[in-house]
């Protein structure tokens, strides 16, 4: 019996992790990191650092919003399916919070304190900005820091302006991205912010700063463009285009979009 709910307890954790966007972010960074020339024992660190750091707000996000969830009958989150209790999601919360410090620091100090504000904006968020107008905010902050937390624990020098304002650009998307499936159910439960306020638009201006950043990663750095920053813009063009025009386009078109803008952000890792 133990061993069943020690089994449901680990697939909770699993399904609040957040899956996809953990995996994604920690791939992305992880990336930029060794295109700018980290070892691979500091790719690794850097792995580590947003791992940790993304479980922490994944856990803490599910802990949040279990009441909402369960009122609206999520059933595709853990605590509703009762495969872990809310108070169990927030003791892991903590715990993680508290191990992505010093895993954190171990990357120098500075690039340390960078990762730490994506953290901190991410629980800002989850604590309460999520439905306020600004809750774009903690995305573009904490996504515009992650070039310099590579650039920090590498060259120990900042990124660059086009790099901060793309990874910004990438993070206010994500977080259009990320709500636009969920609009129904928040507005249900009282969260009010950027992106519920913006109700059916929020679909058709997501792709609009994830297209943005692609052209800034291309055009921005020093050097020639290249054929394949000439391909990105062309594919991003292309898809922009299809969203303008077909209002009722997948709304994978605008995650092809973030595809081809992590792309572009990890190829000029090299320029950071």
């Amino acid at each position: 019996m133990g061993a069943v709910k020690a089994l449901r307890t680990l697939q909770g954790l699993a399904l609040a992790s957040h899956l996809g966007p953990t995996v994604a972010v920690t791939s992305l960074v992880t990336a930029m990191a060794w295109s700018a020339g980290r070892s691979p024992a500091g790719c690794l660190l850097v792995a580590a650092t947003i791992l940790t750091g993304h479980l922490s707000i994944g856990w803490s996000n599910d802990a949040i919003d279990a009441v909402r969830d369960t009122i609206v009958n999520r059933t595709d989150k853990p605590v509703v399916r009762n495969l872990i209790t809310r108070r169990t999601l927030a003791v892991a919360a903590s715990v993680m919070l508290v191990v992505t410090i010093p895993v954190s620091l171990a990357n120098g100090i500075a690039a340390g304190l960078v990762h730490l504000l994506f953290v901190a904006c991410a629980w800002a968020y989850n604590l309460g900005l999520k439905s306020t107008v600004i809750s774009w905010l903690p995305y573009a902050v904490a996504f515009g820091g992650l070039p310099s937390f590579v650039t920090l624990g590498t060259t120990h020098t900042w990124a660059p302006w086009w790099a901060t304002t793309a990874a910004a650009l990438l993070g206010v998307g994500a977080h259009l991205a990320n709500v636009v499936p969920d609009l129904k159910d928040d507005l249900a439960t009282g969260v009010r912010g950027w992106p519920q306020r913006l109700g059916a638009n929020a679909r058709l201006l997501a792709p609009l700063p994830l297209a943005a950043a692609t052209a800034l990663l291309v055009i921005a750095p020093a050097g020639p463009i290249g054929l394949v920053g000439w391909i990105a813009l062309a594919v991003a063009s292309g898809l922009l285009t299809t969203i303008v025009l077909w209002r009722q386009a997948p709304f994978l078109v605008t995650i092809a979009i973030a595809g081809v803008s992590v792309a572009a952000l990890v190829l000029r890792g090299g320029a950071l």
